[in-house]
C-alpha cells in the first residue's frame, strides 16, 4: 500500500512541479527571457538570459516567493556568463577596496561567484546595489563569503570542499529536489522513538515517523566512555556509546532526512557512520554548525587514532557529510520531505545552535525540539528563541532540571571564578579550566578578557589557549551575525575580544608554560576524558599550589566527575601509555553558573514564556532522576501531560 502511495505522489509531483512552474512564468516578464526553472534541494530556481527585467522592478521576485511559498534564487542561463577572467575585473571595479576581498572563485555548476571578504557589508552595498550590478553586469550570480578575523583552517577546508564538489552538489539537490518538492500528503499518523539521550546525557538522536517520511534529529555519541569507548574494536560499554539505530525497525536508507540541532560530538558524532554504511540523503543544519561539525568530527578520528584505537569512521566518510549538508538560516521555513516543514530558531546554547520547529502536513501537527538551549544569560548570545506559529509537543531538554540545579547569580559566579585565579595566581600557582572548544571557552574567553584588563583582577600573567580553542574561537569570527550585538559590533569593527593580547597560543611544545610562573590555562577537554586538559593535569595536579576549576557539565562516569567528587589519586597513562597513579593536591574548585545549559528554573521560565503553550512535553537530555523530576513538575505547574520517555520508546504523537 505504501508504494502505490509513493508511485501516486510521484505522479501528481510532477503535475504539481508543472502547476507551480507554470505560474512563475506567467509572473516572470516575457523580456527577462527565462530559460529554465529547476527544484534545487527545497529551492526554485529560475534561470534567466536578462536578469536586468528583474531587477528593474524588486517587487516581481517578491511576489513570485509569496505566492509559491518557497524560496526563490535567480541566476543567469550559462550561456549569457561573462568569462571569469573579465568578471573579476568587473568585480573589483564595483568592490570598494576597503572591502577587503579574498578570493574570488566562480562556481560553474551554480553559474555563482564567491566572494571571501573581511567587510561583506561592502561587497553587498547599500540596499544590495553592488550584488545587483554584479550580477547584471556579469551574470554571475554573487554570494559573499566573511573572511574571519583569524585565521582558520577548518573554515578554508569546508568552504574548498563545497565548491570542488559542487557538480556532485548540483546532482544531489536536483535529486532532492525532486523528491521532496510533491503535494503535501495526508498521513494518517506520527510517531516519535527515542533512539538515545532519554533519561541520559549523550547519544543524543530521536526518529520521527509518518506512513510517508522517516527523518532524525540529531545522531551522537556518548561522552563518557571517553576515547577507547569511541574506538570501532573497544568492548564492554560500547554499546551504550550510540544510538539504537538497530533496535528502530528501519534501514538507514530509508531515513529521507537527517536533522542537527548543533555541533556537539553527542548530538553529531554517529552522523559519518550513516554515510558510512549506505545513508545518501540530506543533513540539515546552519552554516556554523557544519563548520563545528568539521573541526570536531575530523579531531575525533586523530584523537582515537593516537590513543591507538580504530575510529568508526575516517575522514572520507566526515567529507561525505560535508558534502551532503544543506545549510539553513534562523526563521527559514524549508520542506525537507513532502509533508514536513523545518524552521530553525535560536537556541542561545552555542555558535549557531537551533531549537527544531517542524510543521506536519496541512497543520495536522507541529514540534518543537531544542536540542540544547540556553533560556538566561549569557556573554555570547540572545536566549532561546520563545515564539513559534504552533505547538503541539514540546521535546526539551534536562541536562539541569534538578529540583537543586539552581545556579547562582551571573554576576556572581564570574566574581567567584575571578577570586579564585586571583588568589592562585598571588600564591605563586597555575590556574587550569578544562572546557570543551566550542561554546564555554569563548564564553570564558569574554569573562577574562573583560575582568584582566580592569584595574581590581588586572593580574598580569599570561592566558594560554591550547587544543582546538583558538580554531573554534577564529570560527565564531566568521559568523558575527549570530552573536550578542555588542560583541557582533567588536568583530565587525576589528576589535574581536578573542584576539586580545592577553591571550596566549600554545604551539607545540607545552615546555614553556610549565616552565613560566603562574598562568591561566584554557585547555580543550571538558569532562577531562581526553584532550589537552588531561596533559595540563598531570602536570599540574601534584602541586597544591596550583588550582583546577571545572565551569562546565561532568557526566555521571567521566574523569571530571571523579575529580570534582574529591578523589585523591587518578590513573593516567604516561608517555608509553601504561597506567601511572597521579596524586591529586592541586585545589579542585567549581564554579556554577557559565553552563551553555538552562538550570531548573530557567527550563520553568522558558515553558511560561512559550507561546503558543505546548499540549504536550517531553523531557530528555538529562540524567534519569531530572527528566523524570522535572516532567512531572511541568505537569503539576502547567496543567499538562508530560512524561519522561526512555531509550527505545516509540510514542504515537497524532
Amino acid at each position: 500500500m505504501a508504494d502505490t502511495e509513493k508511485g501516486n505522489n510521484g505522479n501528481n509531483g510532477v503535475k504539481e512541479s508543472i502547476d507551480v512552474f507554470q505560474k512563475i512564468k506567467e509572473m516572470v516578464p516575457s523580456d527577462a527571457n527565462l530559460s529554465k526553472i529547476e527544484f534545487e534541494g527545497p529551492d526554485i530556481i529560475i534561470y534567466l538570459k536578462n536578469q536586468k527585467a528583474l531587477y528593474a522592478d524588486d517587487s516581481i521576485v517578491r511576489n513570485i516567493a509569496a505566492t509559491i511559498k518557497k524560496k526563490i534564487v535567480i541566476r543567469s542561463d550559462p550561456s549569457v556568463l561573462m568569462p571569469p577572467e573579465k568578471a573579476l575585473e568587473v568585480i573589483k571595479s564595483i568592490v570598494p577596496k576597503e572591502a577587503g576581498i579574498g578570493s574570488v572563485k566562480f562556481i560553474q555548476d551554480f553559474c555563482e561567484v564567491a566572494i571571501e571578504a573581511m567587510k561583506p557589508g561592502l561587497v553587498i552595498g547599500k540596499g544590495g546595489s553592488n550584488l545587483k550590478s554584479i550580477a547584471m553586469q556579469t551574470g554571475w550570480s554573487p554570494k559573499t563569503l566573511r573572511i574571519p578575523t583569524m585565521h582558520s583552517d577548518t573554515i578554508q577546508g569546508v568552504r574548498n570542499l563545497i565548491m570542488s564538489e559542487s557538480d556532485f552538489r548540483k546532482k544531489f539537490l536536483l535529486g532532492i529536489g525532486k523528491k521532496i518538492n510533491k503535494p503535501i500528503v495526508k498521513s494518517e499518523w506520527l510517531k516519535a522513538t527515542a533512539l538515545g539521550g532519554f533519561r541520559e546525557v549523550g547519544r543524543s538522536s530521536l526518529l520521527l515517523e509518518t506512513p510517508h517520511s522517516k527523518v532524525m534529529i540529531d545522531c551522537g555519541i556518548s561522552p563518557e566512555p571517553g576515547i577507547k569507548g569511541l574506538d570501532a574494536n573497544a568492548g564492554g560499554d560500547v554499546n551504550k556509546a550510540f544510538p539504537y539505530l538497530d533496535s528502530a525497525g528501519f534501514t538507514i536508507n530509508e531515513l529521507d532526512a537527517v536533522i542537527l540541532t548543533h555541533g556537539h560530538m553527542d548530538h553529531i558524532g554517529f552522523v559519518p557512520y550513516l554515510f558510512k554504511y549506505g545513508y545518501e540523503g540530506p543533513v540539515y543544519c546552519t552554516q556554523p554548525t557544519r563548520d563545528l561539525a568539521a573541526l570536531l568530527l575530523n579531531d575525533y578520528t586523530k584523537l582515537v587514532q593516537r590513543s591507538g584505537g580504530t575510529p568508526l569512521y575516517d575522514e572520507k566518510d566526515v567529507k561525505k557529510v560535508l558534502s551532503h549538508m544543506i545549510t539553513r538560516d534562523y526563521g527559514e521555513v524549508t520542506n525537507i520531505t513532502d509533508e514536513l516543514k523545518l524552521t530553525y530558531h535560536n537556541a542561545g546554547h552555542i555558535l549557531g545552535s537551533a531549537t527544531v520547529h517542524l510543521h506536519v502536513g496541512e497543520g495536522m501537527y507541529n514540534i518543537v525540539h531544542t536540542g540544547d538551549m540556553k533560556y538566561g544569560f549569557t556573554r555570547l548570545f540572545d536566549p532561546t528563541d520563545t515564539r513559534y506559529p504552533r505547538i503541539d509537543t514540546l521535546f526539551i531538554e534536562s541536562t539541569y532540571g534538578g529540583p537543586k540545579d539552581i545556579t547562582p547569580n551571573r554576576r556572581d559566579a564570574e566574581v567567584n571564578l575571578m577570586n579564585i585565579i586571583k588568589r592562585t595566581i598571588q600564591n605563586n600557582g597555575k590556574v587550569l579550566i578544562p572546557l570543551f572548544a566550542v561554546g564555554r571557552s569563548q564564553e570564558l574567553q569574554l569573562v577574562l578578557e573583560s575582568y584582566l584588563t580592569s584595574n581590581e583582577y588586572k593580574l598580569d600573567v599570561p592566558v594560554y589557549l591550547d587544543g582546538m580553542i583558538l580554531e573554534a574561537s577564529a570560527i565564531h569570527t566568521a559568523y558575527p551575525e549570530y552573536l550578542k550585538e555588542g560583541l557582533r559590533n567588536r568583530i565587525l569593527n576589528n576589535r574581536s575580544p578573542f584576539e586580545s593580547e592577553i591571550f596566549e597560543v600554545v604551539k607545540g611544545e607545552r615546555e614553556e608554560v610549565f616552565d613560566k610562573g603562574p598562568g591561566i590555562i584554557l585547555a580543550s577537554g571538558g569532562m577531562m576524558n581526553g584532550g589537552a586538559s588531561v596533559e595540563y593535569f598531570k602536570r599540574l595536579a601534584d602541586d597544591p599550589k596550583n588550582s583546577l576549576i571545572f565551569v562546565g557539565y561532568n557526566s555521571s562516569n567521566s574523569m571530571g566527575r571523579r575529580i570534582q567528587n574529591g578523589i585523591s589519586e587518578v590513573p593516567l597513562p604516561n608517555e608509553d601509555g601504561k597506567l601511572v597513579s597521579t596524586k591529586v593536591n592541586m585545589s579542585i574548585n567549581t564554579v556554577e553558573g557559565f553552563s551553555g545549559h538552562s538550570d531548573r528554573r530557567q527550563l520553568m521560565n522558558f515553558v511560561e514564556a512559550l507561546r503558543p503553550r505546548p499540549k504536550g512535553i517531553f523531557t530528555m537530555h538529562g540524567d534519569e532522576q531530572k527528566c523524570d523530576d522535572l516532567a512531572r513538575t511541568f505537569e503539576r505547574t502547567f496543567h499538562l501531560d508530560a512524561r519522561a520517555p526512555r531509550n527505545l520508546d516509540s510514542i504515537r504523537l497524532k
